[in-house]
């Protein structure tokens, strides 16, 4: 019988995360309790934290699978909204933020009668709750480098992942270079996969992708400061005769891109439509800046960009070298520009569809399993 787990994660919702796509297939066949985020970081006084915090006070602690919200929640998954304290940094708060966690998340385990569960967590903070839910092993999901990830309380978060590794019986990591942080005696290198099906079967092309005869370049996902504005500016100001789209919701150096008249920004879209628009455009982009956090990601969108054949265009960081010989890594914004033109009237690689065919989230889930059921 397959142990169940106690999942920290996200929220769960939206784009899927790698441990969305990996819980997701494990839920098949075992229960899963699945606590939305419990923060990094201490809430300041802007209106977006107010208005996360008043969500989170506000939203039912039990989410309804059927609400419109949670529609795609597997039934053997239950979603927690838990209300605690984020990050603390005391000894205090970290007893206090555990003690409420502990008793909100008891009764729902003991209702759920989870067969010797597994905790599982991708956010160092749960560490505090670890031993106080009845789970009998701790599993570390590294998916980042928190100590230069944006938006994260750097000092305390670092002492959490510390802690954790110590405990953990497993550490899972998603890349090499966070691979290379931990002790080779529990830790496990477990790459993003990619749902091949979805990005490699035919799809209709999105109705809001530009369709004016010119080559288009793309990018879905995170717009946020890790992206190389300025040599995407300079790209863009070089190919007047090029649609530029971005999909994701913009900061503030994203927005800028707007004074161009050949960017268009589409906003978030969701992750089952991407195929409709990254099939259909000529390049897919990856620019990002060269800092540690690029350095030790390994993005999922890299071997969905793959699967849809259509031609990558790369800065370089550590996890693109293994498709070197499918992605076009450029340094300037006049490589990049070249690389374009290029690709303009190039058509679907099926080499590089079939070099990513086999790392689908299901194969990575099998192994995964394997791992958990050995624990």
């Amino acid at each position: 019988m397959k142990r169940d787990l106690i999942v920290f994660g996200e929220d769960w919702g939206g784009l899927p995360s790698s441990t969305q796509h990996l819980i997701r297939r494990l839920s098949q066949d075992r229960k899963v309790i699945w606590v939305n985020s419990i923060g990094l970081r201490r809430p300041t006084l802007t209106i977006n934290d107010c208005k996360r915090a008043w969500q989170k006070i506000t939203t039912r602690t039990v989410a309804d699978k059927h609400s419109s919200n949670n529609a795609i929640t597997p039934d053997s998954l239950t979603v927690v909204n838990p209300s605690t304290l984020p990050a603390p940094r005391t000894a205090l708060g970290r007893k206090l933020a555990a003690g409420m966690l502990r008793n909100q998340l008891a009764p729902i385990i003991a209702r759920a009668k989870l067969h010797n569960p597994i905790m599982w967590t991708s956010l160092p903070t749960a560490v505090d709750v670890s031993d106080q839910l009845g789970a009998s092993s701790l599993v570390y999901y590294c998916g980042d480098d928190f100590s230069s990830l944006a938006g994260v309380d750097h000092h305390t978060v670092a002492k959490r992942e510390q802690e954790l590794a110590q405990k953990a019986d497993l550490i899972l990591t998603a890349s090499e270079t966070l691979y290379s942080r931990f002790s080779d005696k529990c830790t496990r290198l477990l790459p993003h996969g990619v749902d091949y099906d979805l990005f490699s079967t035919p799809s209709p092309r999105a109705k809001d992708l530009p369709d004016n005869g010119r080559p288009t370049a793309g990018f879905y996902g995170s717009l946020s400061e890790w992206l190389d504005y300025k040599m995407l500016a300079k790209t863009i100001t070089q190919l007047p005769d090029w649609n530029f789209v971005f999909i994701g919701k913009p900061c503030e150096a994203a927005l800028s891109l707007k004074q161009y008249n050949n960017v268009t920004l589409l906003g978030p879209k969701p992750h089952h439509e991407l195929p409709s628009y990254s099939q259909h455009w000529s390049a897919s982009l990856l620019p990002f800046v060269n800092n540690a956090q690029i350095k030790a990601c390994n993005p999922l969108k890299l071997r969905e960009y793959l699967a849809t054949g259509r031609p990558v265009i790369s800065t370089p960081f550590p996890a693109v070298n293994e498709y070197r010989s499918y992605v076009c890594v450029v340094q300037t914004a006049n490589e990049m520009a070249i690389a374009l033109k290029n690709t303009a009237r190039q058509a679907s690689n099926v080499h590089q569809q079939t070099a990513v065919k086999a790392h689908t989230w299901d194969a990575r889930a099998e192994k995964l399993a394997n791992w958990l059921d050995a624990l």
